[in-house]
């Protein structure tokens, strides 16, 4: 399996989608929390080359972006095979 993070906060609904979408696929992932951890923002922003929002996703070193880039992939049949689970 593929090493899975997302930068998130608690109440952004855009994040609760992507956990959620990764719930529903039984992926395990590591969950950023940068409310929480204010100090790895910067981290966040540099690992996604300037993205600020949230959440960001990352799967290995690739990065999705947000939820609905991570929708799309969904839809397209290509997040599985980047999760390992095809």
């Amino acid at each position: 399996m593929p090493n899975v993070v997302l930068y998130t906060t608690e109440h952004c609904p855009y994040c609760v989608r992507a956990r959620n979408l990764l719930d529903r696929k039984q992926v395990k992932y590591t969950d950023i929390r940068i409310d929480a951890e204010p100090q790895r923002r910067a981290e966040m922003i540099a690992r996604a080359n300037g993205g600020s929002s949230v959440p960001q996703i990352f799967i290995d070193d690739f990065h999705v972006g947000g939820f609905d880039d991570l929708a799309e992939l969904d839809v397209l049949d290509e997040l599985d095979e980047k999760l390992g689970l095809s």
